[in-house]
């Protein structure tokens, strides 16, 4: 396993991390393996992979009826049932976490998706999930939605460790980093410990282009100059946009601001590149990986794409290459009629909407698998 291209994503300064979990990755000891043989330092889920990993199998079934004859209702099945699948992760990765004195090994559960736009119910729920997860390792993703933003300040002031989700333009990047930062400053004001709150802000890649490169069909169609921007632009304004978050990045996190903060045992709010799965069946499967290794930066994949780097990933430096040329790729967006800003605001719209959408579909399927009796098959 030393030549096995996601062990040595780690040796370039990048954490390897699963986005998927399903009880039987536990049971099984395919976790364990994975952190031991490729290397996996964490874990992200979210309501869509959690409806997956319920409604697509019976491992839960016998859960989901005991808890329906205690008279409990889909939300409290469905938070049982997830806050034991994250607490049972956390542990695997425990060791992990000591290990590396808090770098890596956590695993995230996500607020209910109806509260992106409600800043005080997002503080009230990312409490009570912390207390009742009650591991250090853990994270609790807040979307960085406007409301989302105050919310992420306050929980980090509370030490409460936050992922920041269904992040997709640079400038709310600055804003997520600013939210960190804010409530780093005020927990250290108060005198209160900073040394162990953990962040990550989940940079959304794959769906940047899933949305630009139908808009620049038509242009390629037309042929003529344009044409020949929008070809030098199909492909590239996710990993773009990615690499000039990473500059923005460097120099925050450089700054004599922060310096004054890691002094007090502060640790810089790393960047997590999230929707690195490839959507585009013509784009190659690791593109979103391949691109955008750097150092002190999280991948996290779901198993399709492990599987694909596992098995012809290619590890090397390159996020910090051809800056110049994302810049260039970006400044050509708005000649083609493209503007970046709001493309990103409708992939947050879009992105709370594709959360509550399995969210309701699960509770749906909770309800009714709780009103029936349990087969040979459950």
């Amino acid at each position: 396993m030393q030549d096995n291209p996601l062990k040595k994503l780690g040796m370039l300064g990048q954490s390897i991390w699963l986005d998927y979990i399903r009880r039987d990755l536990f049971a099984g000891g395919r976790l364990r393996r994975m952190i031991e043989e490729d290397g996996l330092r964490g874990m992200t889920s979210n309501p869509s992979i959690f409806e997956k990993a319920i409604v697509d199998s019976h491992d839960y079934d016998k859960d989901i009826q005991a808890m329906a004859l205690k008279g409990k209702g889909a939300e409290t099945i469905y938070e049982t049932l997830s806050q034991r699948d994250v607490q049972s992760a956390a542990d695997e990765f425990r060791p992990l976490h000591d290990r590396t004195d808090g770098e890596d090994g956590y695993v995230s559960l996500e607020v209910n998706p109806h509260l992106a736009h409600d800043t005080n119910g997002t503080v009230q729920e990312a409490r009570r999930l912390w207390g009742a997860l009650d591991r250090p390792n853990v994270f609790i993703k807040v979307p960085a939605t406007a409301e989302g933003l105050p919310a992420i300040q306050q929980l980090i002031s509370e030490g409460i460790n936050v992922n920041v989700t269904l992040l997709f333009g640079l400038p709310r990047y600055r804003q997520v980093v600013e939210a960190y930062l804010a409530g780093i400053e005020a927990r250290s004001i108060r005198g209160k410990a900073v040394r162990h709150v953990a962040s990550v802000a989940s940079f959304f890649v794959s769906r940047i282009d899933s949305l630009v490169d139908p808009l620049l069909e038509p242009i390629l169609a037309q042929g003529g100059k344009e044409a020949d921007l929008a070809k030098a632009v199909r492909g590239q304004v996710a990993i773009s946009s990615a690499k000039l978050a990473y500059q923005i990045y460097k120099k925050i996190f450089g700054t004599i601001r922060y310096k004054s903060l890691m002094e007090k045992g502060a640790r810089v709010q790393r960047l997590l590149w999230a929707s690195t799965s490839t959507k585009n069946p013509n784009y190659s499967d690791v593109k979103y990986v391949e691109a955008l290794i750097g150092p002190d930066t999280v991948n996290t994949a779901p198993p399709e794409t492990l599987d694909a780097y596992r098995d012809h990933g290619k590890p090397k430096a390159r996020l910090e290459q051809d800056v110049r040329e994302a810049r260039r790729v970006l400044e050509l967006l708005p000649e083609l009629g493209i503007n970046i800003d709001n493309v990103t605001r409708q992939l947050e719209v879009e992105g709370v909407e594709k959360f509550i959408k399995p969210f309701d579909k699960l509770m749906e399927t909770l309800a009714q698998r709780s009103a029936r009796p349990l087969t040979r098959e459950s």
